[in-house]
Order: C-alpha cells, then sequence, then structure tokens
C-alpha cells in the first residue's frame, strides 16, 4: 500500500506543477491563508487515489467540506491529508512546497508519505518499518536523525510564520545556533535526515501539516511533541488545531 500512496502522492505533485506553470489566481479562506487551483488539484487526486485503495476509509483533507466531530469522533482509521502544504510558499514560487499523506490509526500516524514537487524528493515511513528517502531518480535510502553537535545546533524556522516565541525559545538555547529558514513540512524532513537538529513552532498549525511528518520523523529516531514532550494525538476533539510543537532530533 505504501507504494500505491506514494504514486498518489507523486500525482498529486504533478498536478500542483501543471498550475505552478501558469499565471495562476490566489484566492483566500475564511481565515485568510491562500487558495489556488493546485490545492483542489491535488485535493481531487489524492481522495480519488486513495478511495481505490481503501474505499471504505474515511477521508479528511485541508480542503475538505468541515466534518464535524460528532462524526469524525467514530473514525478509528482514516486517512488525514494537506494536497499542498505550503502554499504561500507556492505562492512565492520558491519551491518549498509539500503534498502531505497519513493514515492515522487510534489517534496516531501510522502511515507518511511527504513528496517534494519541484525536487521530486519523496520521504516514507510506516510505524515499526524505518523511514525513507526517494531522490528524484528513485534511488532509496534510510534516514536517521542525528545525535546533537556538541557546539552549535541547526534550528529550523519557518519561512512565512516566524515570531517572537520562536525567538525567545532560540534566544533560551545554551549553546550556539545556525538557523535554516524552510517553508511547508519539509522542516520536519530536515530533522528526520540529520540535516536540522530542532523545529520550533510556536504558532497555529493543523493536524494535517503534522501528521505525515510525525510518522516520519518518529520513525527516524526522532520524536515531534508538544511542549509537555508528548506526542501529538489526532482527532481528538472538535478543533484540528495542533498545539504549539517541537520536532527534536535526538530524544532526550
Amino acid at each position: 500500500m505504501l507504494d500505491m500512496v506514494k504514486r498518489i502522492a507523486q500525482n498529486a505533485g504533478e498536478g500542483i506543477m501543471e498550475v505552478y506553470a501558469t499565471d495562476f489566481t490566489v484566492n483566500h479562506k475564511s481565515d485568510h491563508s491562500p487558495l489556488t487551483a493546485a490545492d483542489m488539484a491535488a485535493h481531487e487526486i489524492i481522495q480519488k487515489g486513495l478511495a481505490e485503495i481503501q474505499p471504505k476509509l474515511p477521508f479528511l483533507s485541508e480542503e475538505s467540506t468541515a466534518i464535524p466531530y460528532d462524526e469524525r469522533a467514530s473514525w478509528k482509521r482514516y486517512w488525514l491529508v494537506d494536497p499542498l502544504d505550503g502554499t504561500r510558499e507556492f505562492v512565492k514560487r520558491n519551491g518549498e512546497f509539500t503534498v502531505n499523506i497519513a493514515l492515522i490509526d487510534d489517534h496516531k500516524p501510522i502511515l507518511g508519505v511527504i513528496y517534494v514537487p519541484v525536487t521530486k524528493v519523496t520521504y516514507v515511513a510506516i510505524k515499526g518499518e524505518g523511514a525513507f528517502k526517494y531522490s528524484a531518480n528513485g534511488l532509496k535510502e534510510r534516514i536517521h536523525v542525528r545525535s546533537y553537535p556538541n557546539d552549535h545546533l541547526v534550528i529550523a524556522t519557518s519561512r512565512s510564520h516566524m515570531n517572537s516565541a520562536t525567538k525567545k525559545f532560540i534566544d533560551n538555547l545554551d549553546t550556539q545556533v545556525k538557523f535554516l529558514s524552510v517553508g511547508s513540512s519539509l522542516k520536519s524532513c530536515l530533522v528526520a535526515e540529520g540535516k536540522v537538529d530542532i523545529y520550533p513552532r510556536f504558532g497555529p498549525t493543523s493536524e494535517w501539516d503534522t501528521a505525515a511528518a510525525q510518522c516520519i520523523v518518529e520513525e527516524a529516531g526522532g520524536i515531534l511533541t508538544d511542549l509537555d514532550l508528548k506526542p501529538l494525538r489526532y482527532n481528538t476533539k472538535e478543533s484540528l488545531l495542533n498545539p504549539h510543537f517541537i520536532v527534536h532530533g535526538e530524544k532526550k
């Protein structure tokens, strides 16, 4: 099933790139976040593809019609998708956007696929089986977080969402810090493959932003936790907003 999900993510990425090559229009949702034809094209490709794999599994996407918690509460296993994570980066045309697909079981991500349409790199993980990265030419390599260096830490920060809380967190680290500003779930992927040590996020995110990344990070030996160091859990409440979280490259 992982190979099929990977192919679906890549197909969605191709749909995104078709729009990327045009003079696309940018609309805005009620929360003022941007929305483009690429978001909707990817949503439709993924929804159709996943339905062919597991037609009875519920499907929740950033671009889905709102589904009340009374209905969602009965879901034990379901797909959780961000068809285009990093729409702001897509609009800026900097290439730092992804397709995120996760399979949730009992409130935990057990499968994660993240595809980077511009570079054609794919990150994948299944619970208990490790995390892997596929290059554009299909070369597969196992990825793992790195141990914290003794002399400095590499911190990933959001290219579009830096704020005072993040700056305060970084200022309180008792070591030299190097910064890497990146968009979308790429930040978590960089932690998973050992290029970044920590990614703190003290700003609004939704469950579809983190689910696939959490599976990949955990299978790479890291953790994605709230500020009490508890792993994020999914579909446990009416709101789909995440708490503030930190992606750690090395378990402490």
